[in-house]
């Protein structure tokens, strides 16, 4: 063998305190990297590459599991070694993670800060490839009841109709929402026309008696709170 060919073992070769999925029953998910975690999906890696390897790759390659999440399956798929059955295992594995973030079936989460809100949608709305804006609802107490889409497109104030946003809100009694949208360039600095929006729901609010809380911006590992900036507030 050549001394400048480097091998690498497969998963099988490994000592088994160091394959992923005997690591996972003796210490749990929590204690794998996320490499490893694809790996157990991939279950196998290619020539030259165990799954850990192939993990590691898609992971530099996308950006991380934020990265693997705003790709699209095509995308995924076409990376060596992968394929359409892979590919979606990881893409469903992803999606599952993202629900959960969503879900709360025996306590609803309670808004304290901007970063609590955010927390609860930057995983999904991050990824998105068009603008959405979205409601939170909220009850006296400031625990989520429920978050909507509203709409869909460029957000601007010659776009967004302010009852379309309240609808819901009225309809279910809500004293207290949250806006949402997030912007696709990654960036989540407020535009002019964000501004404009954002004013003119917390005016319709304070004549429906329905309390505008706060507007987010959602960017790419990041957020924008416009109450915290006083902007249209």
């Amino acid at each position: 063998m050549s001394a400048d060919v480097e091998y690498h073992p497969t998963i099988k070769e490994l000592p088994s305190d160091e394959r992923p999925r005997e690591r996972l029953v003796k210490q749990g998910a929590q204690a794998l990297s996320n490499a490893e975690l694809i790996a157990i999906l991939l279950r196998v890696g290619v020539q030259g590459e165990n799954a850990v390897q192939v993990g590691q790759r898609l992971l530099q390659t996308f950006g991380g599991i934020s990265g693997l999440h705003r790709a699209s399956l095509s995308e995924v798929q076409a990376q060596h070694g992968l394929g359409a059955a892979k590919a979606s295992t990881i893409k469903a594995a992803i999606e599952l993670g993202r629900r959960l973030t969503i879900e709360s079936p025996e306590e609803r989460p309670t808004i304290h800060s901007p970063a609590d809100a955010a927390a609860l949608v930057q995983y999904e709305m991050a990824a998105l490839e068009q603008e959405h804006l979205r409601v939170m609802l909220l009850d006296t107490r400031n625990q989520v009841l429920d978050t909507e889409q509203v709409y869909r497109g460029s957000v601007n104030s010659s776009q967004v109709h302010v009852g379309e946003l309240f609808k819901t809100a009225i309809r279910r009694n809500t004293p207290n929402v949250i806006i949402l949208h997030n912007h696709p360039s990654g960036d989540p600095e407020p535009s002019p026309d964000d501004v404009a929006v954002t004013r003119a729901f917390v005016e319709a609010g304070k004549l429906l008696d329905i309390k505008v809380l706060d507007h987010l911006i959602i960017g790419n590992g990041r957020f924008v709170s416009l109450k915290e900036r006083r902007l249209g507030f």
